[in-house]
């Protein structure tokens, strides 16, 4: 004897369309719950004060321009060498902030602790007191895991209301193991290193510049100020182990 299906009732249909809905619903929680986590790595130096503190009429002021990185690192992902000619882009391993972003404010940090000054860049300051410009372009920023982080960078120092100018090129290689945590640090040793050496060239060019002429005394003979002729300093040397100074490159002639 043949039976004829009988059509399944609106109600079933409607049972039936919110099943698989839920279920479609836990299987995305389940995908979404197994997917690795991300991890974010900052440059921040370690042991930074944590109560608040004044600095009250610094001898001299820093301003901290934004750092160029190459566009291949220039980017949240970390970015590993993984050969001579190959890279991996690690999307679960993230800089909290943009490489650039990282590096300016890792040395403006370690800069402002090293001289005891203000990072004054895109803010008003005296007139009174000398203000230092720094500007860093890294060439290279090369992430090898279980070998080495290295930092190539070219830095200058200018003397804002001056022509005295410092232009060195730092190379740092640091070893590290093969932890993302090692190699972040390794980044990070590195920028500390390069601070130190811009600091240093600070300190060099604000003990060699000359006193500002006053009154008649800065006057020549036709009545207008008198061009005095900045000095000129060498690049200071390397203060690591694992870093290097392009002293040969510097450029410390006065610019107009």
């Amino acid at each position: 004897m043949m039976f004829a299906r009988l059509p399944r009732s609106p109600r079933g249909l409607a049972r039936a369309t919110a099943c698989l809905g839920a279920c479609a619903g836990l299987l995305a929680v389940a995908a979404c719950s197994s997917s690795p986590p991300s991890h974010f790595y900052t440059l921040g130096a370690n042991g930074a004060p944590s109560t608040a503190s004044t600095i009250s009429a610094p001898s001299l002021l820093i301003e901290v321009a934004p750092v160029d990185v190459p566009s291949q690192v220039a980017k949240n992902q970390l970015v590993v060498q993984t050969g001579p000619t190959q890279v991996q882009v690690l999307e679960q391993e993230r800089w909290a902030s943009l490489p650039g972003d990282e590096i300016r404010r890792a040395l403006s940090t370690d800069l402002t602790q090293q001289l005891g000054t203000i990072d004054v860049y895109g803010t008003p300051y005296p007139e009174g007191t000398p203000v230092y410009r720094v500007s860093v372009n890294v060439q290279r920023f090369e992430s090898w895991p279980g070998s080495h982080a290295l930092i190539d960078a070219v830095w200058s120092v200018r003397a804002v209301r001056s022509e005295a100018i410092m232009t060195c090129r730092s190379v740092v290689n640091e070893p590290v193991t093969g932890s993302y945590d090692a190699l972040v640090d390794g980044h990070r040793q590195a920028v500390q290193q390069i601070s130190m050496q811009i600091a240093a060239g600070i300190r060099a060019l604000a003990a060699a510049a000359p006193r500002m002429p006053t009154s008649t005394a800065a006057k020549g003979a036709s009545g207008t100020q008198a061009r005095m002729t900045p000095p000129t300093v060498p690049c200071p040397l390397p203060t690591g182990p694992s870093a290097a100074l392009d002293s040969a490159g510097a450029d410390n002639r006065t610019t107009g």
